[in-house]
């Protein structure tokens, strides 16, 4: 009787995935919180393109200027300090 042990299986070993440049990958942008609350939630978004690939970031970016754009449209909405009264000169 022979009380050799026979060798296991070789293991096979997966492949390496391809490099693909469209994959999601994350970006690691630092966002820097502005103090504004409603900026500061848009710019979050950015954090989005983490998880997507490629082809999917157009879309986050399109939304997030969409969202700054508004933010500062809003700036031009809100009411001022009331403009200085204007003052009749009158010449004889």
């Amino acid at each position: 009787m022979d009380d050799a042990v026979p060798d296991p299986p070789p293991v096979e070993e997966a492949p390496e995935p391809a490099y693909d440049p469209a994959a999601p990958a994350p970006l690691n942008v630092p966002r820097t919180p502005t103090g504004d609350a409603d900026v500061d939630a848009v710019l979050a978004r950015l954090g989005d393109a983490d998880h997507l690939a490629t082809d999917g970031h157009v879309e986050v970016y399109e939304d997030v200027h969409r969202g700054l754009r508004d933010a500062l449209t809003a700036l031009d909405a809100r009411p001022g300090p009331p403009a200085p009264p204007r003052t009749h000169e009158h010449r004889s």
